[in-house]
Parts: structure tokens; sequence; C-alpha cells
């Protein structure tokens, strides 16, 4: 199951987190164990994306047909 987050603020990283666009969360354990999330951002140099304070992000909840369409375009 994919799970997808909004971006709520990018005022840190205007350049790399694009506020209102949907994100895929990646799996982190040890990112989420300090309140963090692991996405890929714009600066899509680093494959396997960036750490972010979760207060960035909310989690949001799609149609299954939008999880595949949004899982095909990024990739996964």
């Amino acid at each position: 199951m994919n799970e997808f987050v909004i971006c709520i603020d990018n005022t840190s990283n205007p350049a790399s987190l694009i506020l209102g666009k949907v994100y895929r969360k990646l799996r982190d354990a040890d990112g989420e164990k300090h309140n963090m999330i692991r996405v890929i951002d714009e600066d899509t140099y680093e494959r396997d994306g960036y750490l972010y304070p979760a207060s960035m992000f909310v989690p949001i909840e799609l149609p299954k047909i939008a999880e595949r369409a949004l899982a095909t375009a990024l990739g996964n």
C-alpha cells in the first residue's frame, strides 16, 4: 500500500518542495522515530529521497485508482 502526503509548509525548502504537491512517503523507520518523513522531492538527485520534518506534510487518503495513477507517474 502506498502512503501519500501533501506538502503544507515549504518555507525552509522552497526550491525542493512545492506547497500543495502530493508526495509519496517512503519507508524510513529511523526517520520516523525522529518525527521525519522521507520523500523524493524536486531535487531528484538523491534516488532514496530526503528527510523532512513530518510537520511539513499531512497524510492523505486517495481512491485506489488515484493511488495507482500516482504510483505509476512517480515511477513506483
